[in-house]
C-alpha cells in the first residue's frame, strides 16, 4: 500500500481507501462485506469512508463491528453528515442541531470515540455556511472530530468554507467528488481551488460504477450478479451518470485493448490513470468480493506512460464529462443501451 498526506495537512491516508456505499447493508450479505473489509486491513489499507445516509445508518454499524478490535490509532475513519433520508424537518441539513446530532450518532454506530474525517454530504443552501463551519470546529475543538472535509461542493463554496475555518482555527482538508476517465468535471475549477487551500481530492467512483473495468459491454445484456443487473440502488446510480448509454459502453469498450497492449486490465488502468494526478490525495473504492479488491488494487504497482494515457483519453474524449459547471451535478438522464432495456423490460 501506498500513503500521502491528505492535502496540505498532517493526515495520512492510503492512496485507496475502501468505501461501502452500495455495497454494507444493501447488495452484498454482512459475511460477504466482513471479508472484504478484512481483505482491505490485509492489503495495508487504512482509511475507510462511508455515511450516515448509507442504507439509513447500517451501512456505519457494519463498518463499526468489522472494524472491531483493531488499533484505533491506525485506522482513518471518514464518514458524512447532511443526506439523511430519515424523516423530519432538521433531517438532511448542515444546520448546527442536525451536525451535532448526526455526529453523536454516528460515533454511537461506528463504535468510537472519535471520527478522523467527518465531510460535509453536499452543500445546504438553506443553512448560512457560517452556522456549518462553526458547528464543525465545534466538533474538531471538543476532539470528536479531528478533521473536516465536503463532498460535491463547487470552487466558491470551498473557497468560502476553507476561509471561515482558517477563522476558527481548524483546516478544511479534504474534497470528496466524482472523478473517473468519464467523470472530469472537477478538473477544471474545483481541483485548482482545492489546491489554492490546501484541500485533498478523496474521489470516489474511480471506476465509474464498474463500467471502467469493461464488464458491461455495448448491445449485450447485464452480467448475471453485476451492480446493474439487480442490486437494489446500482442501476438507479449508474443510470443517474448516464454510464449505461449505448456512446458510452461503445468507448469503453476501446480501451480493452489498449490495456491489454500495457499488460493491464481495464480496471486497473483506470484506477492508475486517476491516482496518476497530484492533486488526488486518495480514490475511494468498494468490493463485492475480497478478490475483486486485490486485482484492483495492483493499480497502485503502474506507471503509466504519457502515450497510453493521450490514447486512453482519445478514446473517450467523446463521452468523457469535462463541463466544470457541471461539478457538484448530475446530467440530463439518457436511455441505457437498447440491450440493457431490453433485458429490463422482460425481467
Amino acid at each position: 500500500m501506498q500513503y500521502a498526506a491528505l492535502g496540505t495537512s498532517g493526515l495520512m491516508v492510503s492512496r485507496v481507501a475502501f468505501g461501502n456505499s452500495l455495497t454494507h447493508g444493501n447488495q452484498i450479505d454482512d459475511g460477504a462485506a466482513r471479508s472484504c473489509v478484512h481483505a482491505a486491513l490485509n492489503a495495508g489499507i487504512t482509511t475507510f469512508d462511508t455515511a450516515d445516509a448509507y442504507a439509513q445508518g447500517r451501512a456505519e454499524e457494519l463498518l463499526g463491528t468489522f472494524l472491531a478490535g483493531q488499533r484505533r490509532s491506525d485506522l482513518v475513519l471518514c464518514t458524512k453528515v447532511g443526506r439523511s433520508p430519515r424523516p423530519g424537518a432538521n433531517e438532511g441539513r448542515l444546520s448546527r442541531k442536525h451536525i451535532r446530532d448526526s455526529a453523536e450518532a454516528s460515533l454511537r454506530r461506528l463504535g468510537t470515540d472519535y471520527i478522523d474525517l467527518y465531510q460535509a454530504h453536499r452543500w445546504d443552501g438553506q443553512t448560512p455556511l457560517e452556522e456549518t463551519v462553526s458547528a464543525f470546529a465545534d466538533l474538531v475543538h471538543s476532539g470528536k472530530a479531528l478533521y473536516i472535509g465536503v463532498s460535491e461542493w463547487t470552487a466558491p463554496q470551498i473557497r468560502a468554507a476553507a476561509a471561515l475555518a482558517r477563522e476558527l482555527r481548524f483546516p478544511l482538508v479534504s474534497n470528496q467528488a466524482q472523478y473517473s476517465l468519464l467523470w472530469r468535471v472537477i478538473e477544471g475549477e474545483v481541483m485548482p481551488a482545492c489546491t489554492e487551500a490546501g484541500v485533498g481530492q478523496m474521489v470516489w467512483s474511480p471506476l465509474a460504477g464498474g463500467v471502467l473495468t469493461g464488464k458491461y459491454r455495448p448491445g449485450q445484456g447485464l452480467p448475471e450478479g453485476s451492480r446493474a443487473a439487480g442490486a437494489e440502488g446500482g442501476a438507479k446510480s449508474l443510470n443517474r451518470w448516464n454510464y449505461l448509454d449505448e456512446a458510452v459502453l461503445t468507448a469503453v469498450h476501446a480501451l480493452v485493448p489498449l490495456a491489454k497492449e500495457a499488460g493491464l486490465t481495464p480496471a486497473r488502468l483506470a484506477l492508475a490513470w486517476v491516482l496518476r494526478n497530484p492533486a488526488v490525495s486518495c480514490a475511494v473504492t468498494g468490493a463485492s468480493r475480497p478478490d475483486q479488491l486485490r486485482d484492483t488494487l495492483l493499480a497502485l504497482e503502474v506507471d503509466l506512460d504519457d502515450g497510453l494515457v493521450d490514447r486512453v483519453e482519445a478514446a473517450l474524449a467523446g463521452v468523457a464529462v469535462t463541463d466544470a459547471a457541471m461539478a457538484g451535478r448530475a446530467p440530463a438522464p439518457r436511455q441505457p443501451c437498447p440491450a440493457v432495456r431490453r433485458e429490463r423490460q422482460t425481467a
